[in-house]
Parts: C-alpha cells; sequence; structure tokens
C-alpha cells in the first residue's frame, strides 16, 4: 500500500480542480476571467489539469485597459495559441467610444475603475453565468469576505452580507434570470502556494514578474512605469530601475517592485522576507480604506 504523503500544494489542486468540475457541472456559460496576472494564468492551468486531455470547456474573457503592459498581452496571446483557447476581449476604449463610462484626467487617472462596466457589458452580451476568478482571501479584506461561488444579482452587484453557505463542499449556483456567479477557484491559497505551484508544474511566467530593467519614475513612495498613458508631475523624475510587478494590472495602478529576483526561487526567497503584502503596491487599493470591496460591490472583479 502506498503511504504517500499528500502535500499542502496537492491538497489545495485537488480542491481547486474539484471546484472547476463543478462550475462545468452546473452552469451553462461560464468563462475564465484572465488578466495575464500570476493567479489567472494559474486558474487556467488548474483547467487545463482538472479537463485533461479535452480542451478547457470555457473560454478566457480579458477585459482590455487599453494601458496594458505589452509583455501581458503578449503572454496572453502565447498562452491561447498553445493550449488552443478561445479569447473573448472586452475593450474599455469601446466603453469610452460608446459613452458607457467616462475617462478619468489629472495626474492619478486610471482606468482600473472603468473596467467594471465593460466586464459586466461583455458578460451581458455573452450571456455569462459564471465568471471564474484568481481572487484569493489573503490578497486583500474584502476578498476574504468570497464564497468559492460568490452571487452576483441582475445588475451584477455583491452583496457580502447576503452570502450562501458552503458547508461540506457542496456549492448552490442556483440563479434567476439575469444574475450570474463570480467563482474562485484557489480563494483557500496564499500568495507563497501560488509560486511554490508555479515552481513545482514548471510553469512559465511573463517576463514581468521576473528582474528587469526599465524607466520609472517615484510617486508618493511608489516605483511606477514611465509610460504615455500616466501623466507625470514636473517633480517627478524619470530614472532606469532594476524592477519587477508583484501583481500585474493597468499600467497606471500596478506598482513596480525594486529586485533582484531572476528566477522562481528568488521570488520564493524575496516574498518569504517581505513585509509589504501583495497589494501593497496597486494605487488603486490606497484611493480610500474601503477602495476595494466598492469596486466589487459594484461588480468589479
Amino acid at each position: 500500500m502506498d503511504n504517500k504523503t499528500i502535500t499542502h500544494l496537492q491538497e489545495l489542486e485537488s480542491e481547486s480542480m474539484y471546484v472547476l468540475r463543478e462550475v462545468a457541472a452546473q452552469f451553462e456559460r461560464p468563462c475564465i476571467l484572465f488578466s495575464g496576472g500570476k493567479d489567472s494564468i494559474v486558474v487556467t492551468y488548474l483547467a487545463y489539469k482538472a479537463f485533461y486531455p479535452a480542451k478547457i470547456p470555457f473560454p478566457l474573457l480579458h477585459i482590455d485597459t487599453g494601458h496594458n503592459f505589452k509583455e501581458t498581452l503578449e503572454y496572453r496571446d502565447q498562452l491561447v495559441k498553445d493550449m488552443g483557447l478561445d479569447l473573448i476581449v472586452g475593450s474599455i476604449q469601446e466603453s469610452i467610444d460608446k459613452g458607457r463610462v467616462k475617462e478619468e484626467t489629472g495626474y492619478y487617472a486610471s482606468r482600473n475603475k472603468l473596467q467594471t462596466t465593460t466586464l459586466l457589458d461583455t458578460i451581458e452580451q455573452y450571456k455569462f453565468d459564471a465568471a471564474i476568478g484568481g481572487a484569493r482571501r489573503d490578497e486583500e479584506k474584502s476578498r476574504a469576505k468570497e464564497r468559492f461561488f460568490s452571487h452576483r444579482d441582475e445588475f451584477g452587484q455583491w452583496n457580502p452580507k447576503n452570502q450562501r453557505p458552503e458547508l461540506w463542499n457542496i456549492f448552490n449556483g442556483r440563479k434567476n434570470i439575469g444574475e450570474h456567479f463570480r467563482v474562485f477557484p484557489i480563494s483557500n491559497w496564499t500568495e507563497m502556494d501560488v509560486w511554490q505551484y508555479i515552481l513545482q508544474e514548471k510553469i512559465p511566467m511573463p517576463s514581468l514578474y521576473f528582474t528587469h530593467e526599465r524607466k520609472v519614475f517615484n510617486r508618493d513612495g511608489q516605483w511606477l512605469a514611465a509610460e504615455p498613458c500616466i501623466k507625470r508631475k514636473p517633480s517627478e523624475e524619470v530614472v532606469t530601475r532594476q524592477v519587477r510587478c508583484r501583481t500585474i494590472g493597468d499600467i497606471t495602478c500596478t506598482g513596480l517592485t525594486l529586485s533582484k529576483a531572476h528566477t522562481l526561487e528568488d521570488i520564493i526567497e524575496e516574498i518569504a522576507a517581505s513585509r509589504i503584502t501583495e497589494r501593497g503596491g496597486r494605487a488603486d487599493d490606497k484611493r480610500s480604506e474601503t477602495a476595494m470591496e466598492d469596486r466589487k460591490k459594484a461588480g468589479y472583479f
């Protein structure tokens, strides 16, 4: 009899694949919310393993802010090609052109918040009844309130005080017409778990996660990429630094970390020693004490 010990990563993987298979069983038109960040990449690879040798039965849905790192888009397109996936792109620029949202102006302008309208419009257009995301409970206090199956009303909004119990891993995906669910298969993973799994599974990652030379400037103690989509103040000097992304999002709100992490092992060591939270470099989370929860209630990822 094989007494091989089940590792915590194997337990997490098994749980996540169970959730993904439940989505396939309970919903008619699910999709995977794909940002090009490590969490959505891991969710996609978990789906690949969960349904292998069949094709992943969900398309990828990417909300394109128009202010993405080029490395993110290159990685996305290569992944879609390699796995033979279907890709649907919702464009914030199209939402702006149609008058659905108004572009922010000024030094702190960002399209990050505008993703909510484009996301909800795209979900409605394609009639998705479940959107699978890579959010984890350890990321941020409002995300710690999420269930695996997180109900959204007909307006795409989330009520953290009205969620369904999930006892014994029994998930209730019943909904009314016009409603949908957000599903978070890696809810119980930590940032360290994600990177250890990436190392274990040898998952290729966007080059942005590794130390590279980039032109940056410092704003309020945070390094930002010196790109045309960010309006700089006269006092903000552009310099060249060795940096990497700890999280990847819209360029305007993605803080960069000074780093010497050139390998996955280096990243894991760096995270283990860090006393700054993963989203500590996200400018969008600093707009207010409840910035993330306010966006999530309105329909954000």
